[in-house]
């Protein structure tokens, strides 16, 4: 049997340590469903009309992560580095022509910058804003875990659908 990659989630730890360690498993989650497959097998869709793939859900990850740490908590502007300006549609997902070695350093990259923001923040109560709603650090780590909870449950299934791997 294989050892899971994935970081260990602590049962009992203050709310910072719990929601920090529960999103690295999310995101370990994500890095496993998508481990020794190649470009093509990450391009491949789940079914139509869906243009669903791993490699879309690994550079949708980077740009919720951007989205949410950098740009809304970190405050900094930015934008997407696969949807054009004036685009009225994201990009993410559109992964005919990606490169996967960029989008995992990307998605690397955003989820490093993220860990950073986190633990230089000095309480959960730290806030940004986008437009006119204001989000606690505490709401943000929630709400990552939740997305990539659900994406990940997109994983399995396009995984199972590439080459019948299931379970863990």
């Amino acid at each position: 049997m294989n050892q899971d990659p994935r970081t260990a989630t602590p049962c009992t730890a203050d709310e910072r340590t719990t929601l920090t360690a529960m999103l690295q498993f999310q995101r370990d989650t994500l890095a496993m469903k998508c481990e020794g497959l190649t470009t093509e097998q990450l391009r491949t869709r789940s079914a139509a009309p869906s243009g669903l793939s791993l490699l879309g859900l690994v550079r949708h990850a980077a740009e919720v992560e951007r989205t949410w740490f950098r740009t809304i908590l970190g405050g900094e502007e930015s934008r997407s580095p696969w949807t054009p300006p004036g685009a009225t549609e994201w990009a993410d997902f559109d992964v005919d022509e990606a490169d996967a070695d960029e989008a995992f350093a990307l998605w690397r990259a955003e989820c490093a910058h993220a860990r950073e923001l986190v633990d230089a923040a000095p309480d959960l109560d730290v806030t940004g804003s986008f437009g006119e709603t204001t989000y606690s650090l505490r709401y943000v780590l929630a709400h990552m875990i939740e997305e990539y909870a659900r994406h990940n449950g997109h994983a399995d299934l396009l995984r199972e659908r590439i080459d019948g791997r299931t379970g863990e």
